[in-house]
């Protein structure tokens, strides 16, 4: 992603130079990087779901002249913190002095280089992290917490208005190069309120960010999931929204399935191999014919056959010839599964079940576990890109959340999909209307590497094998395949058919020379 950077002089860089060598780095020598720049390859489908549009938080786009808007608001926040401070008899230089320890840790968190000042850098983390902590304040969910609750005077963080600014900021919050790492939201908050241990104040923020969560998470949120166990290391804002998202919604859910291949895959691929070894023997008998001097001689001068020549040249024929042994792999970012409209038509259905999971009856002879509930609205977009770009900067592992949204994709390609599984309760829709649905989902087909995971792909196998078993669909495949979809396959029909009357033409003739000959003999 580019951002405005600021430069320094060549004097002040060697300075900074100088005194980060000459820091003491043990604190953050086994710290990884946490804060990604978005990968091109996301970023560049909609880039504004990844560049802040109205608050900038951390380094990556707080040079931007278009944020500045928001610095009044963060220096409101920051006002009010200090007053809370002076009520201990504190004031935010002391909350400067504290943090400025932290500045290694804070440049470890990002993994591009900050090219500013170590007192820049602290200054701006205690006004963004000021301002983040107020915005999150409303909603702590929490009961009877024995902490001073803020009341808010800036009018976007009300729920009672400008609600369209309070999802603004709310989107922003939430994007990957927006992040602030948690201890130093959690230092400040001991801090400010005079916590006397860090556990206290690692709760009171996931009071907070439960709240969060509750609130843009995409799937149906139960209270016997709202724990911690899956986002205590949490290292920001995103990272909780993404462990406590992923681990009890998806990751958990059929974790020992793995991936098989199923015998009817491979007697069709048996099959495609004897259709092309059948083609190639066509071809092969007919260029044989083509070559000898008598049939070269004859067909030469057949009128249908020079006409078919001003038609097709000879690099169409070979196009034609090859184009049913052409084996193309599919794009990196295309998945293969039928949607639900066409899974609908080939008489598959859903069907409810417990738990707020749904699966999928194939004539009562398989059941998959397949789609949790999911709840859209504006900030899904937004919400849902930065957990993929996350997923791939950090995971080591398979890219779960993204295997997810392609499967999505994959089963939901128009307004009617969407209608379908909206009525049948898999998605909470909240925006206009179904095509909006339907949009957002094929949004997200771009990828950054191929990917494996094995319980979603065994329900895409499975999809498959029993998809494709039935009659109307292995028609409907050929005819849409071989006739409607291909003209090149037409053409080398009326070709086989052509050369195939001009073997009986000639056939005809030299029988009937022979008749001639025979006859003119015996008389």
């Amino acid at each position: 992603m580019n951002s405005n950077s600021n430069p320094i002089s060549g004097d002040r860089w060697i300075l900074q130079i100088r005194q980060t060598i000459n820091q003491d780095i043990k604190e953050d020598i086994d710290i990884p990087a946490c804060i990604f720049s978005v990968p091109t390859s996301l970023a560049s489908g909609k880039p504004d779901c990844y560049i802040p549009q109205q608050v900038a938080l951390g380094p990556y786009h707080h040079w931007r002249p278009e944020l500045y808007g928001m610095e009044r608001y963060k220096l409101c926040a920051t006002k009010r913190c200090q007053k809370q401070l002076q009520n201990n008899g504190l004031n935010f230089d002391h909350l400067i002095d504290q943090l400025r320890a932290f500045e290694p840790k804070i440049r470890a968190c990002y993994n591009k280089y900050l090219d500013c000042d170590g007192e820049t850098i602290i200054w701006m983390m205690a006004l963004d992290a000021s301002f983040l902590l107020e915005f999150l304040d409303v909603y702590a969910i929490e009961k009877g917490r024995s902490f001073t609750r803020v009341t808010s005077s800036m009018s976007h963080v009300d729920f009672s208005c400008r609600k369209f600014a309070h999802n603004a900021i709310l989107r922003d919050i939430v994007m990957l190069e927006n992040q602030i790492p948690s201890f130093l939201l959690e230092k400040i908050l001991e801090f400010k309120f005079q916590i006397h241990s860090l556990e206290s104040s690692q709760k009171y923020l996931n009071s907070m960010l439960l709240g969060l969560y509750k609130e843009l998470s995409l799937f149906r949120v139960l209270d016997n999931e709202l724990n911690l166990e899956s986002s205590k290391d949490c290292t920001h804002v995103l990272g909780f929204l993404y462990h406590m998202m992923v681990d009890p919604h998806i990751k958990d859910q059929h974790h020992d399935q793995m991936t098989c291949q199923g015998d009817d895959q491979e007697h069709e691929q048996e099959t495609r191999h004897k259709f092309k070894r059948i083609i190639d023997g066509i071809k092969s008998f007919f260029k044989r014919l083509s070559l000898s001097e008598p049939i070269k001689l004859i067909v030469s001068n057949i009128p249908m056959v020079r006409f078919l020549k001003q038609v097709i040249s000879n690099d169409e024929v070979k196009q034609v010839l090859n184009v049913i042994s052409d084996d193309k792999p599919p794009l990196m970012e295309e998945i293969s599964i039928p949607s639900v409209t066409d899974l609908v038509k080939a008489g598959l259905g859903f069907c409810p079940s417990s738990g707020g999971i749904f699966t999928i009856d194939f004539d009562e002879k398989l059941s998959i576990i397949f789609l949790p509930v999911v709840s859209v609205d504006v900030n899904t977009d937004v919400v849902l890109r930065n957990l993929v770009a996350y997923e791939v900067c950090n995971a080591s592992g398979p890219l779960i959340l993204t295997r997810y949204t392609e499967l999505m994709n994959g089963i939901i390609d128009t307004k009617e999909d969407a209608k379908f599984l909206r009525e049948r309760g898999i998605i909470v829709n909240r925006l206009k209307s179904d095509e909006e649905v339907a949009d957002l989902w094929n949004g997200m087909s771009r990828s950054v590497r191929l990917t494996k995971v094995p319980f979603l792909d065994k329900v895409i196998e499975d999809v498959n094998m029993v998809y494709g078993k039935k009659w109307r669909v292995k028609i409907g495949k050929f005819i849409k395949g071989y006739v409607f979809g291909s003209w090149q396959f037409l053409t080398f029909v009326a070709v086989v058919l052509v050369l195939f009357l001009m073997s009986v033409e000639v056939v005809s003739s030299v029988s009937r020379c022979i008749f001639m000959f025979l006859i003119k003999g015996f008389f």
